[in-house]
């Protein structure tokens, strides 16, 4: 009855009149714009209202912190944009929700993003940002946003639990690989957490038919979001990452990443075998992406490489990896197909022996959306994954998502 009332407020939504939604939202655009001195100062306030609702098997898949079968999960998120002449731009992004990732939690307040941006010359060769802001890794971030995102969760990759835990370093290498139990997920990393909303510096340009962007952040890539603020995590040993991408011409685009720092928090320093500390275990992360656009239909595809140095146990490999495709049947209407891996490796069980650290599994992932204007916007998709080396660890995800910019 929960999914028939919420869904029911999406076809509510979805009948109100296109012309009436737009008029009012420009209106609002309107009001919540600014701008001073001859235009030299510019300001904006905007925004989009998620409503989701996801329905799974237990334990629940991906980043999803729900004992209960079927969860709704609302969320606000406001931006603010301001400009001084063309060099200087400052942004924040605030949500009120459930919590980062879904959950039944109850409603928190978060500050997720804020950076100050200086861009020195009008030909884009080279910007410089400060603050809190997302990975300059991989193609998917660019694109994370609801809005922007045609499928409602984000690719394996970036939120699939692993045995790697960032809290208490294991005592052997059989306990890094039994300890791991998916109903206490949020004591384990997966490779990449989303978009990764580490605090740093970054620079970033484009030079013809290349682009570069490289980033000094105080957490790994597989770090949580309590450790993305500056007071939560500092700088004593920080994370690099770059990414170098290639645009051949308007349809392709190719990018090469790459990261490097310490995943495990100041509170597992106990937990680490005597005289070694945090800086000694790093994570190591290679990525390649590209990306197609041709007509109606899209193209992304990313795939990672990852290495974490974990005690007792030595180099802990595991393979990700993503296909995407988008294609437009009306200027309306979209359709989105899925395809995501994810491998491990071995290690030693310190008994001579070698064992999978991990459960090997793919997923996909079928998506449908229709932006009824363009304020309005509805998605639903379909998820099936399979654990390949484990019989009967099976997960079926429906979800839907109504989304409302302004």
């Amino acid at each position: 009855m929960k999914v028939l009332r919420v869904l029911s407020i999406y076809l509510l939504a979805s009948t109100v009149n296109a012309f009436d939604v737009d008029d009012f939202f420009d209106r609002l655009d309107s009001a919540l714009t600014v701008s001073a001195f001859q235009d030299n100062l510019r300001a904006r306030l905007s925004g989009t209202l998620d409503l989701e609702i996801y329905h799974f098997e237990q334990p629940a898949p991906g980043l999803i912190d729900s004992s209960i079968d079927t969860l709704f999960n609302p969320r606000l998120t406001l931006f603010l944009d301001s400009q001084i002449g063309s060099q200087i731009y400052f942004f924040a992004q605030s949500r009120l929700d459930r919590g980062f990732d879904p959950s039944n939690h109850g409603a928190q307040l978060r500050l997720d993003e804020y950076a100050l941006r200086i861009t020195p010359w009008s030909d884009g060769r080279l910007t410089v940002q400060i603050g809190k802001f997302a990975t300059v890794v991989g193609n998917w971030v660019p694109r994370h946003l609801s809005w922007e995102n045609p499928f409602v969760n984000a690719p394996l990759v970036y939120e699939n639990i692993t045995p790697i835990s960032d809290k208490q370093a294991p005592a052997s290498p059989l306990d890094f690989v039994q300890r791991f139990e998916p109903g206490g997920k949020y004591q384990f990393n997966p490779v990449i957490w989303g978009p990764s909303y580490a605090s740093g510096v970054s620079i970033s340009g484009r030079l013809g038919k290349f682009d570069y962007a490289a980033e000094m952040k105080n957490a790994s890539l597989s770090s949580r979001p309590e450790s993305w603020n500056v007071t939560e995590n500092g700088f004593e040993d920080p994370t690099f990452s770059a990414r170098a991408g290639f645009r051949p011409n308007e349809a392709w685009n190719f990018g090469l990443s790459a990261s490097e720092g310490e995943y495990f928090r100041r509170e597992a320093e106990s937990t680490l075998p005597p005289g070694r500390d945090i800086g000694d275990y790093r994570e190591f992360v290679l990525g390649q992406d590209a990306s197609f656009a041709w007509h109606y239909l899209q193209l992304w595809a990313e795939f990672y490489e990852a290495r974490f140095q974990v005690p007792h146990v030595g180099d802990a490999d595991t393979f990700a990896y993503y296909l995407e495709a988008k294609y437009k049947f009306t200027p309306q209407l979209f359709g989105a197909l899925r395809w995501n891996q994810q491998l491990f490796g071995n290690v030693s069980d310190g008994r001579g022996d070698q064992i999978h650290w991990g459960q090997d599994l793919g997923r996909i992932d079928l998506a449908t959306g229709y932006r009824f204007t363009s304020h309005t916007q509805l998605k639903f998709q379909y998820s099936f994954q399979k654990e390949t080396t484990r019989p009967g660890d099976d997960n079926h995800l429906i979800a839907a998502q109504f989304t409302v910019r302004f």
